[in-house]
């Protein structure tokens, strides 16, 4: 697995006892133990449990996946069918790896995941900048994002700025009268994390902590250089399509639109009268959205919803690329209209990875490039050490994120204050209290 770009310095946790030896500064803290990361999706429900190597390297032990019930755009609508689903996956996972999983780094799909800027300022005294510096700014900045009915997930310092030097990578030890920092808060709907908690509580699960989906997507597919220069990271969902736009070596903007790989399945259901499940089926074995010349020869068998089984249509492949190719033009052009309105086209560069389930259909990569005018290539997530194959393509890069995320934990990508993270989330008390009660 390629080494993170160096990011932003960011506050420091308290060392876990008095004697402990020091760190050097900037230095991440290994993360020992297992790990587990959830991805609960609007098809599909993938549990991945990893572990952290003598040698620091990241190891997937096991993986667990199972259809998703009771979820609609990354929000969970039915509680009971979202439990069983998710026992199912996390029970695989558990059964695989010969253990017992506790809490999860879970992806965030749900409550409209926003994004916003902010520029903080501080006055400082005679001492230089410190850690405690670090994190006044970071707390100052979600006190600043606080919405009603909103709940801050991520708070990324972007830049800092010590009186007229701005550009400032790690500005601890610097002197000054004025340190400002530029902070990327992530919110989400307050009322959507707490029915997630409330349904990982009731699945004997705590949430040790949550990461926007797309940023875990973009973390376990993009190389440095993409990070550094400019990328936006499309993940093509079940339900949605999430976005992160990364630049500098941070994350810079998130946002979703809410169509996804789900929409073409009912749209070819709907075009042909099958069934949903014959649709998907199709869509993944015949897919396309790019014509050729043998589409109207191509004769597809299509059972008919509600008929016996031996009435069964034949219609060329030309009807179906035909029902395919609207839907995914109007994903981009939400995507291409969605990145214009961010303001930071600038920033964004002309790289675009695509991951996700619905990336795979033929012409997809080709049609991303002509209407979003960039360049665009399909993302893997980068090789992790023992990883299955069919837990390595693009449908699994948020899961596999999480555990990247997670197996970082410290000064390199951490970005939750110190202080603010020791204490457990609205999320994740939810999830304790719920616990208590059984």
């Amino acid at each position: 697995m390629n080494q993170m770009s160096r990011p932003l310095a960011t506050p420091e946790p308290d060392e876990d006892r008095d004697d402990a030896p020091p760190r050097r500064r900037g230095a991440a803290r290994p993360r020992a133990g297992l790990i587990a990361a959830l991805d609960v999706g609007t098809t599909k429900i993938a549990c991945l449990i990893g572990r952290i190597e003598s040698d620091q390297s990241l190891r997937v032990l096991s993986a667990g996946l199972h259809r998703a019930r009771g979820v609609r755009q990354g929000t969970i609508v039915d509680l009971d069918a979202a439990e069983s689903a998710i026992r199912h996956a996390v029970a695989q996972a558990e059964e695989l790896a010969d253990t017992q999983v506790v809490s999860v780094i879970a992806a965030l799909s749900c409550g409209q995941p926003a994004s916003r800027q902010l520029n903080i300022q501080m006055q400082l005294g005679a001492d230089p900048v410190s850690d405690s510096d670090l994190r006044r700014v970071l707390v100052a900045g979600r006190e600043r994002a606080f919405a009603e009915g909103r709940d801050v997930i991520h708070a990324v310092p972007m830049g800092y700025a010590v009186d007229a030097t701005q550009g400032v990578a790690d500005p601890r030890g610097m002197y000054g009268s004025l340190f400002s920092a530029r902070v990327h808060v992530v919110d989400a709907a307050t009322s959507s994390l707490r029915t997630f908690g409330s349904c990982l509580g009731r699945c004997d699960l705590d949430i040790e902590a949550m990461v926007a989906a797309p940023y875990a997507a973009g973390l376990a597919t993009l190389v440095d250089d993409e990070r550094e220069l400019g990328a936006t990271v499309v993940d093509m969902g079940g339900g949605t399509t999430q976005i992160a736009i990364f630049a500098e070596g941070v994350l810079q903007h998130v946002d979703h639109v809410p169509v996804g790989g789900i929409h073409v399945t009912n749209d070819i259901a709907r075009g042909l009268s099958t069934t949903v499940a014959h649709a998907e089926r199709m869509k993944t074995l015949y897919g396309s959205v790019r014509a050729s010349p043998s589409d109207d020869r191509d004769v597809l068998p299509v059972p008919m919803v509600g008929e016996d089984d031996q009435q069964i249509a034949r219609m060329p492949r030309s009807v179906l690329v035909g029902i395919i190719r609207p839907r995914l033009e109007e994903t981009f052009e939400l995507v291409r209209n969605r990145l214009e309105a961010s303001g930071l086209k600038h920033v964004a560069g002309r790289r675009v990875v695509l991951v996700g389930g619905a990336s795979g259909l033929i012409g997809v990569r080709e049609m991303a490039a002509e209407m979003l005018e960039k360049q665009v290539r399909l993302g893997r997530p980068l090789a992790i050490r023992g990883q299955a194959e069919s837990t390595a393509g693009a449908a699994f890069a948020a899961a596999s994120g999480l555990l990247v995320w997670a197996a970082t934990d410290g000064a390199r990508l951490r970005d939750l204050a110190p202080g603010a993270d020791q204490a457990p989330g609205p999320f994740r008390r939810l999830a304790n209290w719920l616990r208590r009660l059984a």
